[in-house]
């Protein structure tokens, strides 16, 4: 199969000058895309109602036209369920993304246009592709098979004429034959509903091909990982795909992960990990410079135009938004995206802090409503993260899941925060791992160091460790199981905290 990948690779390094144009002209490329955002628009419903026709400049676009969460949208984007057209895009809506409704339990459904599909989604995976054959130009990874762990596909309970699914799905089953003949398992499998009958053939199927790549969110791929090594009776999984190449990862922050990998699966310095950012509203990020896990290079030319809310900004009625230009390094904002999908000033609920301008790189630093703030700590998702791979980094420990919550103040009781952690390789020392966990926490939030001066307003967090597989366990009963389903990192209530206690109680 070498000359496949020949051709993949001469095919892939055309489109390089087309990123580097973007790279170069950030600016010029977000006005072009605003232009044909309006302008395709301005006859829709919603174009209508807003005026797009007479909409000039981006300033007038941001006085005429309200920031939307879900909620604000779903009147609209219900009605296109139901298969009315031209309310949002004037182009016909055959398929919608289904969120993994981490935020809140009701789903998410977003249209997904002809446009988006062709010109965010596809674009975003050719030029994953793009960026990685400009990393390593003597790759070999099309030579093998790319491993795609994806969710499920039905038909729209709205209209049965269309369907909903988990991003990864949608754009799995619209994969041109090429892209098909490149990937596995079949089809057939990896759109099964149920999820563990998918992970056992996934695993039967899989361990019998030359995987070269794998595509997936960490937490499940390390599931079915786990899978293919107890039926192969492999070491590592080098065993079974001597081949292996690079780890295409998202969904959640990887470097908690990173020692599991590189220890555990693929023990050698040959396998490599790409970072993508590609949501159900569409894809966002990718990492270009393998050198610098966890930035990636925001893609400016995928049919979506960015404003960014600052900090002091969210949650106001009207807040004020800031363009590519105006933004600041290091500092967290929210995204609101508009794009050829329909959504219109959308708060996506991701927070994210640029790492460098010209070009443009982020990273993603948590939720808007990921986060625990019960004492005025403010700590987010970046901040729980940093301290886990802190505390891991010095223990020798591998955390495989965790999450956190508020201890609320009771009669004379000060607050703490509780966390249940969950570990595939344990540390050295659990009370010194704890130790850490609270001392990074303190050293890279101000605030949530100040609340723990002395103990004056929390004490030292409250940890459980659970056995392998309670967070697997607690998916299912939740229904989350596979697909881009994701443990939540953070919460400001008890109610994730609680569920997985229960669990815990009803297993001693």
């Amino acid at each position: 199969m070498g000359m496949v990948n020949d051709t993949v690779v001469w095919f892939m390094k055309r489109r390089l000058p087309r990123i580097q144009e973007f790279m170069a002209r950030p600016v010029e490329t977000q006005q072009r895309m605003f232009s044909e955002l309006v302008e395709t628009a301005r006859y829709t419903e919603w174009g209508m109602r807003y005026n797009y026709s007479q909409i000039r400049t981006i300033r007038e676009f941001q006085e005429q036209v309200p920031v939307s969460t879900y909620e604000d949208l779903f009147p609209y984007i219900e009605r296109v369920l139901k298969g009315e057209p031209n309310v949002l895009w004037p182009s016909p809506v055959e398929v919608f993304s289904k969120s993994s409704g981490t935020t809140n339990a009701r789903s998410k459904y977003i249209p997904v246009t002809p446009e988006s599909l062709e010109e965010c989604h596809y674009m975003g995976g050719k030029d994953m592709m793009t960026l990685l054959i400009a990393n390593r130009p003597d790759t070999q990874v099309f030579d093998g098979k790319g491993l795609s762990i994806g969710g499920t596909i039905h038909a729209n309970p709205y209209d049965p004429r269309t369907q909903v699914g988990d991003v990864s799905a949608v754009i799995m089953q619209n994969l041109p034959a090429w892209g098909q003949f490149i990937r596995t398992p079949p089809l057939e499998v990896a759109l099964m509903d149920n999820w563990e009958e998918k992970l056992e053939k996934m695993a039967e199927i899989c361990s019998q091909e030359n995987v070269t790549s794998i595509l997936g969110v960490p937490t499940w791929t390390i599931v079915l990982l786990d899978r293919i090594m107890a039926q192969t009776g492999a070491s590592s999984m080098l065993d079974v795909w001597p081949d292996f190449e690079v780890f295409v990862h998202g969904a959640v922050a990887f470097h908690p992960y990173r020692n599991l990998f590189s220890q555990k699966y693929f023990p050698s310095g040959q396998t490599y990990y790409l970072e993508t950012y590609n949501a159900s509203e569409g894809f966002i990020g990718l990492q270009d410079d393998l050198s610098k896990p966890g930035e990636m290079l925001l893609m400016l030319d995928y049919g979506i135009f960015y404003e960014f809310i600052p900090p002091e900004e969210v949650g106001k009625p009207h807040p004020r938004t800031l363009t590519l230009d105006e933004v600041e390094l290091d500092k967290n904002y929210a995204i609101v995206i508009s794009t050829n999908g329909g959504l219109w000033r959308y708060l996506i609920g991701d927070t994210i802090k640029f790492t460098s301008r010209y070009p443009f790189r982020l990273k993603v630093s948590g939720r808007t409503k990921h986060f625990i703030n019960a004492f005025g700590e403010e700590l987010i998702v970046e901040n729980a993260e940093a301290a886990i791979t802190e505390a891991c980094a010095q223990t020798g420990a591998i955390v495989s899941d965790f999450t956190a919550g508020p201890v609320y103040m009771g009669d004379g009781s000060k607050g703490r925060h509780e966390w249940i952690i969950e570990f595939s390789q344990e540390p050295h020392d659990r009370n010194v791992f704890f130790e850490i966990l609270d001392t990074t926490l303190r050293q890279v939030n101000s605030d949530y160091d100040a609340k723990r001066f002395q103990d004056m307003a929390l004490l030292t967090p409250l940890v459980h460790t659970v056995a392998p597989g309670t967070f697997y366990e607690w998916m299912g009963r939740r229904k989350k199981l596979g697909g881009q389903n994701k443990v939540p990192r953070l919460s400001n209530d008890r109610k994730y905290l609680e569920e997985i206690l229960e669990i815990i109680s009803q297993e001693k």
